[in-house]
């Protein structure tokens, strides 16, 4: 069904998401039970790391030892450790660092530019990150759940739900392997540093934050204690879980917030984003300011434009709107072409409708800007992880039918 908006300056029509055949979502929070991996070196603080060396009988400063070798040297093979007496080298190695993440497969795109890389975890959990080259940057997308349970019903990782939480471990292992990989010339042949991290990968990171902030400790505090890398490089996105926000905020990190808008309205966003059902849009917006004035770094508001349901004039009217009643210079909007996903309902807007929607925002005042879209096509670019990996026959009874899909995901 094709509904005439009730806005008088706007003929523009306008697509409902159950109008248009699409079912309700279902939120879930709770983690299908799992087994947990093995205590690692990137579950742990400094001062844990020497504690358990000295009750494995070791001196203390053999922790920092084997921080160097995983964080400045990004090895877990004991070979490499001459440092560490011959005779345990291994014994430490393989309590210290468990196999965590095993790559299945890397896809290339963008010419060279873009390695979307699918991992298995130890229990056959499927993950995948997306590495990306830029002329002025190398940037990671990771994951920080397996599967996602926000069930926004336009994202491929949504519609087959929550697996579980991945350990602060698990979402370290990512960039260990993947700056390991970029230093070799994966991407076009040249050697790279990463150098951007983006929490955009599966899952929801406000929903696994315990997790989320050891590894964003993990990822910045210099070695021995981790990578080293700027916070200020660092983009954690969410759909609009309050309290993780303000949880970030005092976190004590100048890391960026994204927040995953793509709609103004509550009448709209409800449907599109069902935590908004829980946490409306002006509470989330005022949230971001808080954290905008907590931390002094500017929040991004991502906007995923579909033809014709959120890509109204008036609808950028509204978002410049609420922006600016909280002030000026505080957000950055990132409209994003909806990228497609298998049995999708929707499509992306017009490039008439962006650039209408883009010129809307930029008369009032906003700070706006397309974002690229990267790895489309190999399905590695937003709402598009875990595409192949997904039978879409399941998403119905996708809660009942967790192992199921865990099962389906080894065999692939």
């Amino acid at each position: 069904m094709i509904l005439k908006t009730p806005h008088v300056h706007s003929e523009k029509p306008q697509v409902r998401p159950r109008e248009a055949g699409s079912e309700r979502p279902i939120l879930s929070f709770n983690a299908k039970k799992f087994g947990k991996p093995g205590m690692h070196l990137a579950d742990l603080s400094r001062a844990e790391r020497r504690a358990m060396l000295k009750g494995m009988g070791y001196p203390e400063f053999r922790a920092d030892q084997l921080s160097r070798h995983y964080f400045d040297h990004l090895t877990t093979n004991p070979e490499d450790m001459s440092d560490l007496p011959a005779s345990s080298r291994a014994d430490i190695a393989h309590v210290m660092f468990p196999t965590l993440l095993t790559n299945v497969k890397d896809q290339v795109a963008d010419r060279g530019a873009t390695i979307k890389s699918l991992w298995k975890l130890f229990d056959g959990a499927i993950i995948e990150s997306v590495l990306m080259a830029y002329p002025d940057r190398t940037t990671l997308c990771i994951s920080s759940q397996a599967g996602c349970g926000m069930a926004c019903p336009f994202c491929a990782t949504g519609q087959g739900g929550l697996m579980r939480n991945l350990t602060a471990a698990e979402i370290v292992e990512q960039v260990r392997l993947t700056m390991l990989s970029a230093r070799s010339g994966v991407l076009q042949g040249e050697p790279r540093q990463i150098t951007n991290i983006v929490f955009m990968g599966m899952g929801e990171p406000l929903a696994n934050y315990k997790a989320v902030a050891e590894a964003l400790r993990r990822i910045t505090e210099p070695s021995p204690e981790g990578f080293g890398l700027s916070a200020r490089n660092i983009t954690v996105s969410t759909v609009g879980i309050i309290p993780g926000i303000f949880k970030l905020a005092e976190l004590g990190l100048p890391l960026t917030l994204a927040v995953s808008l793509h709609a103004p309205d509550d009448d709209l966003r409800d449907d599109l984003i069902p935590i908004n059902t829980r946490y409306k849009v002006d509470p989330l917006l005022d949230a971001a300011r808080h954290y905008f004035v907590r931390t002094g770094r500017r929040v991004s508001i991502e906007y995923a434009l579909i033809k014709d349901m959120n890509d109204h004039p008036w609808r950028a009217e509204l978002l410049a709107k609420k922006l600016n009643d909280r002030g000026h210079g505080w957000a950055h909007v990132n409209p994003i072409p909806l990228n497609p996903t298998p049995g999708s309902i929707w499509t992306c807007s017009t490039r008439y409708a962006q650039e209408k929607f883009v010129q809307t925002l930029l008369d009032a005042g906003i700070s706006t800007t397309i974002r690229d879209t990267r790895g489309s096509d190999v399905d590695g670019a937003c709402g598009q992880l875990a595409a192949t990996v997904i039978d879409p026959d399941h998403i119905a009874a996708r809660a009942a039918q967790a192992q199921k899909a865990v099962n389906q995901r080894v065999k692939a």
